[in-house]
């Protein structure tokens, strides 16, 4: 298990690549949308999403300071493939 915070400012583009772990993120504070695979949704404050996996995902369409506790299992980069 890894934790960390995550932070994305408006207009950000957010880079991440498919993790070899699966995490969940939640929303402390700020808005967007995030896409995971085929779904899109908007998320806000209190927010908690899970994402698999190899699954491509990304935050976009930020309008203010996003700030998202992020956790890994296993540990990010533990894992290979």
């Amino acid at each position: 298990l890894s934790v960390g915070l995550y932070v994305l400012r408006p207009d950000d583009t957010d880079r991440q690549q498919p993790h070899t772990e699966d995490e969940v993120y939640v929303v402390v504070a700020g808005r967007g949308r995030f896409t995971a695979g085929d779904e899109t949704r908007p998320v806000g404050p209190g927010d908690t999403i899970y994402v698999g996996k190899h699954v491509p995902h990304r935050f976009h369409d930020i309008p203010e300071e996003l700030r998202l506790l992020v956790v890994f299992a296993p540990p990010e980069g533990s894992t290979a493939g």
